[in-house]
C-alpha cells in the first residue's frame, strides 16, 4: 500500500468502521455473530415465499416461458429492452467475483454444509426478487428524453404516496438513491476494476510483468471499454450483457463440469457431505446455526435479493404487464446462487476440500477455487482468471447503470447529468486499478447492504398490492387457458 493509499485509508477508516458496525450490527449466537441485516433479508425472503404461496415454485415454468417469448407479447409494449436482455443485464450485475470467492470462503470456514444453506437462501430469495422487480416495472416512469427509469426509488416515492405516506416515501427514495450511487462507485466500480486488474496481472507475468506496475494503463483501457458501452445507456448495456452473460456462464460452467466429470464417482459422497454437514457441522464454526448464518450471509452478498438493485434493470423491460418481469426476475437468484454457486461448491468439495482447513486457516477465496480447477488440468486456472475478469467487467457495466439511475433520480434525466456521472464512473475505474482504498471499499460495501433497510420495508408495505395483482393475473391465465 502506497503512502497515498495509507493516508486516505487512515482518514476514512473511522467513518467506514462506524458505518459498517451500524449496518452489520450483530448479536451473539453461541460462538457466532448473527448480522441483523442478514436476518432482515432472509426473513423477508421467507415471508414472501409463503405470503405468495411458493411463487418460486409455482411460477418457475411460467418464468421460462416468458423469457422464451411464449407468454408476454411485447411488440407494442412500452419499455426499452426485451425480457431476456433485462434478465441478462441483472444477472451480469449479480453473477460476478462473489460466485467464485464467496462460495470458497463459505466452504473453507464452515465446511460443505454452508453450501446447502447458501442454496436454500438463493431459493428463498427468488420470492423477494419477484416482488421488487414487479414493483420496479409497475411504478417506473418515462423521462423527457424517452428513456425509462424505475427501481426502488420510484416505487418508494410513487407507491408509498398511494399509501398516503408521500413524505416517508420521498425520504426513503432519496436515502436509497444516495446509497446506490456511492455503492456503485465503490463495490460496483473500484472493487470490480481492481479484481479484473489483479486477475489480468496474475496471468501476464505477475508483479514482474509489463502490467505489474502499470495499473493506470490497464485502468485507462478498461475505462475506455466501459465508456464505450455505458455511454449508450441501458440499450447498449443490454446488447453487451445479452451476449457476454451466456458466453461467460457457459465458459465457467463448462470448465467446472469438466472438473466435476473427472471426479464423477465421488459426486454422491459430495452431495451427501453437503446435506449431512448442513445439519451436523464439524470444525471451528460453532454448530448448525453458525453454518446456516454463513451460508445465508454469502448468498445475500451473491444474489442481492432484497437489496433492490436489479429492479432498476428489470424496470426497463418492454411489457405492459409488470408481473411478467417479476416472474423473469426469479430466475436471477436461481441462476446466480442455485446453479452457479452449487457448481462452484461441487468443484471445491470434489477436489481440494479437506476438513483440516477448518482449523488450519489454509487458502481461501479465489485461490481455493483456482486450486480446484488446477487439480484436473494445470492450465484451467487461466480460464478461471479470464472468467473472473469477465465477471468483474459485466458487473461493472451493470452497476454503472444502477448508480446512474440513482443519480438521475436526484438530479434529473438531462443528457448533461448522465454525462457527468458516466465520466466520474470511468475515472473511478482507473482509480480502482491504481490504489488500494480498503476503508472506502468497506464503506461502499456497507452502503449496498444499507439499501436493504429501506428496500425491504418498502416491499413489506407494498406487498399486498403485488399479491392482489398476482391473484388477478393467475385468474386471467386460467380463464385464457380454459377458453
Amino acid at each position: 500500500m502506497t503512502s497515498i493509499d495509507k493516508t486516505i485509508n487512515d482518514a476514512f477508516k473511522p467513518i467506514a468502521s462506524g458505518f459498517n458496525d451500524l449496518v452489520f450490527y450483530s448479536v451473539p449466537i453461541g460462538e457466532s455473530q448473527l448480522p441483523l441485516i442478514v436476518v432482515w433479508l432472509i426473513a423477508g425472503a421467507l415471508y414472501f415465499t409463503f405470503y405468495l404461496r411458493l411463487i418460486n415454485i409455482r411460477g418457475f415454468t411460467h418464468a421460462i416461458r416468458i423469457v422464451l417469448g411464449k407468454e408476454d407479447k411485447t411488440d407494442t409494449a412500452s419499455g426499452e429492452i426485451s425480457h431476456f436482455q433485462a434478465l441478462a443485464t441483472a444477472v451480469s450485475g449479480t453473477v460476478g467475483v462473489g460466485n467464485v470467492t464467496h462460495v470458497a470462503v463459505a466452504i473453507s470456514i464452515g465446511g460443505p454444509g454452508a453450501a446447502f444453506w447458501l442454496i436454500v437462501a438463493g431459493f428463498l430469495g427468488m420470492a423477494s426478487k419477484f416482488v421488487e422487480c414487479t414493483l420496479g416495472v409497475k411504478y417506473r416512469q418515462v423521462n423527457a428524453d424517452g428513456s425509462v427509469s424505475g427501481g426502488p426509488m420510484y416505487y418508494m416515492d410513487k407507491g408509498l404516496a398511494e399509501k398516503n405516506m408521500p413524505r416517508m416515501g420521498k425520504v426513503m427514495a432519496w436515502y436509497y438513491a444516495v446509497c446506490i450511487v456511492v455503492g456503485s462507485l465503490g463495490v460496483g466500480c473500484m472493487f470490480q476494476a481492481n479484481q479484473a486488474y489483479v486477475q489480468f496481472v496474475s496471468v501476464t507475468g505477475g508483479a514482474e510483468g509489463f502490467f505489474g506496475s502499470r495499473g493506470w494503463l490497464f485502468g485507462s483501457i478498461l475505462a475506455f471499454l466501459t465508456g464505450l458501452v455505458i455511454i449508450g445507456g441501458i440499450k447498449s448495456i443490454a446488447k453487451v450483457t445479452s451476449k457476454l452473460v451466456p458466453f461467460m456462464a457457459l465458459l465457467y460452467v463448462g470448465t467446472a463440469l469438466v472438473v466435476i466429470g473427472a471426479n464423477f464417482s465421488e459426486i454422491p459422497s459430495a452431495i451427501s457431505a453437503i446435506v449431512t454437514n448442513a445439519f451436523s457441522p464439524e470444525g471451528v464454526t460453532g454448530g448448525i446455526i453458525a453454518v446456516l448464518i454463513l451460508g445465508f450471509r454469502r448468498a445475500a452478498f451473491s444474489n442481492e435479493a432484497g437489496i433492490g438493485s436489479s429492479a432498476i434493470a428489470h424496470a426497463t423491460v418492454k411489457t405492459d404487464e409488470p408481473l411478467t418481469q417479476g416472474f423473469v426476475a426469479m430466475l436471477e437468484p436461481f441462476i446466480d446462487t442455485v446453479v452457479v454457486c452449487t457448481i462452484t461448491a461441487l468443484v471445491i468439495i470434489l477436489t481440494v476440500y479437506d476438513p483440516a482447513m477448518l482449523n488450519e486457516g489454509t487458502i481461501r477465496g479465489v485461490e481455493l477455487t483456482s486450486s480446484a480447477f488446477a487439480s484436473v488440468i494445470p492450465w484451467f486456472p487461466s480460464v478461471l482468471a479470464l472468467v473472473v475478469m469477465l465477471f468483474a467487467y459485466s458487473t461493472m457495466i451493470s452497476w454503472s447503470y444502477y448508480g446512474l439511475e440513482g443519480f438521475v433520480y436526484m438530479f434529473g434525466s438531462k443528457s448533461g447529468t448522465k454525462r457527468i456521472y458516466n465520466m466520474v464512473f470511468c475515472l473511478f475505474v482507473v482509480v480502482g486499478c491504481t490504489v488500494q482504498l480498503d476503508a472506502v471499499l468497506d464503506f461502499s460495501d456497507a452502503m449496498i447492504f444499507a439499501m436493504a433497510l429501506a428496500n425491504m420495508l418498502a416491499l413489506y408495505l407494498l406487498g399486498p398490492t403485488v399479491k392482489r395483482e398476482l391473484d388477478d393475473y393467475w385468474a386471467k391465465l386460467k380463464t385464457r387457458s380454459s377458453s
